[in-house]
């Protein structure tokens, strides 16, 4: 279970006991999961209790313990101890296999993962000047914001909002309006080519100033944008190869049986290098709702980084190597080495950025 499933599992505790009563409180939007605090155990700890007790008017503990029968029997989990004041501790089912679940999700969703509706309902009017950094920073914004449920448009300055259309009617359509004001490009990105162009306009923060140089071309680790894509590129090559040994990705247990002497020493640690990809890929669907609620792309573009930073090391594992034979490892390697690609994938597009399958 990861800390995005476990957040959602407590949630939907909450819910539960609010619809039979026990609760009388408003269903928080999120639950913060996170490691246990001095005197806490397990893998996770939650302090909702604590943040639902006074409007519930009984004691934290009291909440916890409301809260603690259902936890326990939610699927992934194994134990649930409250500490303190009425703090719920998570102990996981060592049987379950959080990256497994995961990877299983990701090709269930595909480049909707991470998508949700935390923006439901919402309209939003992006109000920026006649200026090509703030351009491409909305057209990003729009595309975010509708991940997670809500509507964007475009209003330049003195101007008036960007016409949609829906059904063949033309409707101009205004919500909260939000002002995007990044400092602008010192210089036409143009010459850089459209891809090079977006990444250098849309990694940096919006209060810094871009950086418009051919850097940003040069295939080299130096370079965020060439690892990103390269990672993307690379998980695809993997796919090809793998499809010319005659297997295809299976979703599985991602480390060899001791008893498989084909395999090499340095492939035995790909469990290790590929524990390294389950932070970023369960963060992604936080990241992506805060870069929609914040009207921020380069916390996606960072975070896209991060996940290739992360999936380079043990994409050399994901293949037989010399006189191994294809098995079940191999198609778990390549299943979350799919997986990442697929968040690449989805991550790049939404910046407006073509994610290649050679490179």
């Amino acid at each position: 279970m990861t800390p995005v499933e476990l957040s959602r599992t407590v949630l939907h505790a909450v819910r539960c006991a609010v619809d039979e009563g026990q609760l009388s409180v408003v269903v928080p939007e999120r639950v913060v999961v996170s490691e246990p605090g001095a005197g806490g155990c397990g893998e996770y700890a939650t302090n909702v209790a604590l943040q639902l007790a006074r409007a519930a008017g009984k004691p934290p503990r009291t909440v916890a313990e409301i809260l603690r029968p259902r936890l326990i029997a939610a699927d992934g989990i194994e134990d649930v101890v409250v500490t303190g004041p009425g703090f719920l501790n998570f102990r996981l089912d060592r049987r379950a296999d959080p990256l497994l679940d995961l990877v299983r999700e990701i090709r269930g969703q595909g480049r909707r993962y991470g998508h949700g509706d935390a923006l439901a309902g919402q309209v939003l009017t992006l109000r920026v000047p006649y200026e090509v950094r703030a351009e491409v920073v909305a057209d990003a914004v729009v595309r975010i914001v509708a991940t997670q449920g809500g509507r964007a448009t475009v209003e330049h300055r003195g101007g008036r909002a960007t016409v949609q259309h829906h059904g063949g009617r033309a409707a101009v359509e205004h919500g909260e309006l939000v002002d995007l004001r990044p400092v602008p490009a010192p210089e036409d990105p143009a010459p850089i080519g459209p891809d090079a162009a977006r990444w250098a306009l849309l990694h940096p923060a919006p209060h810094d100033r871009p950086r418009i140089t051919a850097d940003h071309l040069v295939q080299r680790e130096g370079n965020p944008l060439f690892r990103v894509r390269y990672a993307h590129a690379r998980v695809r090559s993997l796919g090809r190869g793998a499809a010319r040994l005659g297997f295809a990705a299976e979703p599985g247990p991602l480390d060899a049986s001791e008893a498989d002497t084909a395999v090499t020493p340095a492939c035995r640690t790909s469990a290790l290098r590929a524990s390294a990809l389950h932070t970023p890929l369960s963060d992604y669907p936080r990241i992506l709702t805060a870069a929609a609620t914040h009207r921020a792309p380069d916390r996606l573009a960072r975070h896209l980084v991060t996940v290739a930073d992360a999936v380079l090391p043990f994409l050399t594992c994901v293949l037989p190597i010399g006189e191994e034979k294809p098995s079940a490892a191999h198609r778990a390697r390549l299943a979350l080495a799919e997986a990442t690609g697929t968040v690449l994938a989805g991550g790049l597009s939404l910046l407006g950025i073509d994610a290649p399958e050679h490179l």
